[in-house]
Parts: C-alpha cells; structure tokens; sequence
C-alpha cells in the first residue's frame, strides 16, 4: 500500500518512530538500526511494510531497501511475527542475518531478545533456500569451481559480506576444505583482510 513516507522525525520512542508528513503523524515500528539513524526534527524517508491482522493495521518502517527485504524474508518463516523480526534486526545487520543463516549460527539469532533456539534453527532452514532463490547467495558456485559444499557456503558468505566471487573463491581456495564453513569463513576474511 505505501512504498516509502517521507517526513519530519517529530517522536522516537522504545519500539516506534513518528514521521510527520504534511500535518499527519504516521506511527511506524522499526528497529533500533534504523532509529539511531534518524534524527529528531530532521526529515527521513522510510521504506514500510503495512501488517495487517483481524483489527490491527501496523506500519513499519526501514531506513534501507536491504533492513526492508529482510525483514519480509523473517516474516516468511512459520512462527516469525514482526516483533521477532525486528528484535533481529535490531541486533544484526541483513548481512549478518544473511551470514547467520548460511554458516547455521542459531546462537548469533539468539541474541536478539525473544529469539529462542528452536526458532533460530526453524529461520535457518526456512530461509537458506529461499535466500539462495533471492539471488543474495548465488547458486551457481558450486558449479563453477570444484569446490564442496561447505566451501561454497563459505563463498557465498564472504559475497554477502561485499567481497566479489573472485576474491572469494580465491581465499577459500587456500582453506582446509574438511573445516566447518564458520572456520573457513573466518580463515578466508583474515587472508582478504591482508
């Protein structure tokens, strides 16, 4: 229904901020990212998502594209309502979310508040896939260098965090391949780092 609303930020409160667009004040639930972007009495254009339940119509709103669409990638798993999905991403950034879920770290998700084990686990194996069909995580890498399928997870995070696949390929090419892909990772951004 709304894209984005452009405003004044006139209210920043525990769970919400207030936009004031043309004399109305839109209540929108974000997270703590995007609210420490924003400054009071500044203007501010947020990305929304409408939430609509039997008597409730929720508005939320994101600072970028990318909080946006992971935030609706989260709402995608069975048993992740908004609050959850906002609690993650007032702890991580998408790409560490993106990252989480393509090494299975449940215990970076669990340290968003409300965020238990069980659900943890059911948002990495929802959403691997569907991050990978998303095109954040191409799935052609395996393909394309003989690599296995922990060093192409480990490629693919090391895309998600903004080095290209060349780059990646290459470090973790130099890597134990019989490691977990949280260590090859790990080893790999230490030799991208150099």
């Amino acid at each position: 229904m709304y894209y984005y609303i452009k405003g004044k930020l006139v209210l920043r409160q525990e769970s919400f901020v207030v936009l004031d667009c043309g004399g109305v004040g839109y209540k929108l639930y974000t997270s703590e990212t995007t609210k420490n972007a924003l400054k009071e009495g500044a203007d501010a254009t947020l990305y929304t998502y409408l939430h609509v339940r039997e008597d409730v119509f929720d508005l939320y709103g994101f600072f970028s594209h990318d909080e946006l669409n992971m935030f609706l990638q989260l709402l995608s798993v069975s048993g992740v309502g908004p609050k959850a999905a906002l609690a993650i991403l007032s702890v991580m950034t998408p790409n560490a979310v993106a990252l989480a879920v393509i090494t299975n770290d449940a215990k970076a998700l669990t340290k968003a508040a409300g965020v238990g084990a069980k659900m943890a686990q059911r948002i990495i194996l929802e959403l691997k896939d569907k991050l990978k069909k998303a095109e954040i995580l191409p799935e052609n890498i395996a393909e394309e260098v003989s690599i296995n399928d922990t060093q192409s997870e480990a490629v693919s995070a090391l895309m998600v965090l903004g080095y290209s696949q060349s780059d990646a390929k290459s470090a973790v090419a130099k890597t134990d391949a019989s490691l977990p892909t949280e260590e090859i990772v790990k080893l790999a951004l230490k030799k991208l780092m150099r």
